[in-house]
């Protein structure tokens, strides 16, 4: 007899659209000869995930514009009761499906849920959220650095940030002794990496991360576009041409910057290739804008000298992947972190949302795209990034030593 496929369930946390594009590209990469999946994720992103490889049934997440709000206040993401209902909506779905192991992306509640089943959990997570990568903490945009010249406002955000730490980190750690497990502490790091082994999508040549090989496994990107045709109207060329850029801010970005950004753009001779990730499209369109509320972000940005995004890893990774440099406008530290060796390298620049002005995104879209150094810089970040491990090939690896089982059998990849 054939070995039985080895089972897994997979958890979206459908805060951002990034959260839910990796676990899609993660499923993507796995052979379903091999595994019986199951992917549990919002019906808000439905028509993203459903696909005949793969079981999808729905799982509550809190709204994005609650998610969205919480990041730009400074507030704690989850309280106590959320993680709560999503740990009893968790253990509902594990015992009904009986996985050998569960996978989860910023799915904090399994930290508690499939420790009390008793079930291995992978967790996706990038490597400057986990203590085995050394980087340090940006002030992302608040409301004191809206108000507050940037020295003071930093100078504030250090003296406070271990205690707002530990304000995020309280409700998973009450949550925790409510079931007798330990804390977690006050590093947030800990609260958003702690799983049986951490899958970290992030180039080991960009982000070195150093500790227990048992704990960790870094691969190349998870990267994922919608399955969508090309819109051929966007190749319609502007009169004077002289190069092509893509935007997209994703489900994340502030709904201004994107207005604001293409007004920057609008008397430049480039045609801009824009995606609103399902927002609304702003009125008075450039005549140098082409806008779709989804595009195939890996053919976008394959036909552009320079992305625009918001600096998330989703982005930047597919402009990596095409040679193309990067200008990140940063909101949430998230974002500021993964932007951080991207312009160290050369490859990019970096704005705060909070300090836009139409003519700082003109002058760094001018600059990154008159510079052959910022070309070259992204260019040998494409071949770092490409050398990374195959995330399929590692997941197989790692799924046969949680589940103490070779019924994994490697992936078609």
């Amino acid at each position: 007899m054939p070995p039985r496929r080895l089972k897994v369930l997979v958890f979206a946390e459908a805060v951002t659209l990034a959260h839910v594009a990796r676990p899609l590209a993660l499923l993507r990469s796995l052979d379903p000869a091999r595994y019986e999946l199951v992917l549990a994720c919002a019906t808000r992103y439905a028509d993203f995930a459903s696909n005949p490889a793969w079981q999808t049934v729905p799982l509550h997440s809190i709204a994005s514009a609650q998610f969205a709000q919480a990041l730009a206040q400074g507030a704690p993401l989850y309280d106590l009761a959320t993680l709560a209902g999503y740990a009893d909506a968790d253990r509902a779905l594990i015992t009904a499906h009986r996985p050998d192991l569960v996978v989860g992306d910023f799915r904090l509640s399994l930290s508690v849920s499939a420790r009390l089943v008793g079930v291995p959990y992978l967790a996706i997570v990038n490597a400057y959220w986990t203590p085995y990568h050394a980087a340090g903490f940006p002030m992302p945009v608040l409301p004191l650095s809206r108000h507050l010249p940037l020295p003071l406002a930093r100078a504030l955000f250090d003296t406070f940030r271990p205690l707002a730490f530990a304000a995020h980190c309280r409700p998973l750690n009450r949550l925790r002794a409510q079931h007798g497990l330990p804390s977690l502490g006050r590093d947030l790091r800990r609260v958003y990496s702690d799983a049986d082994h951490l899958l970290v999508p992030d180039s080991p040549a960009l982000f070195a991360m150093q500790g227990p090989a048992q704990a960790f496994s870094q691969t190349g990107p998870l990267a994922w576009s919608p399955d969508l045709p090309w819109p051929t109207a966007l190749d319609r060329p502007v009169p004077g041409e002289q190069a092509v850029v893509y935007l997209t801010l994703g489900s994340s970005g502030p709904p201004q910057a994107l207005a604001l950004t293409l007004a920057a753009l609008a008397d430049l001779p480039i045609r801009v290739m824009a995606s609103t990730a399902g927002a609304g499209v702003p009125a008075d369109l450039p005549s140098n804008a082409r806008v779709a509320a989804y595009l195939p972000g890996h053919l976008a940005a394959s036909r552009a000298q320079l992305v625009i995004c918001n600096g998330g890893s989703l982005a930047v990774q597919q402009a990596l992947a095409a040679g193309v440099p990067v200008l990140g406008l940063a909101s949430n530290m998230d974002q500021f972190l993964n932007m951080a060796p991207i312009v160290a390298a050369g490859a990019g620049r970096l704005l705060r949302t909070d300090r836009l002005s139409i003519g700082a995104v003109r002058d760094a879209c001018q600059a990154l795209l008159q510079s052959p150094d910022a070309g070259r810089a992204a260019q040998r970040l494409q071949a770092l990034q490409a050398s990374a491990p195959v995330p399929g090939q590692v997941f197989d690896q790692v799924a046969q030593r949680l589940t103490g089982s070779a019924r994994a059998t490697p992936s078609a990849q």
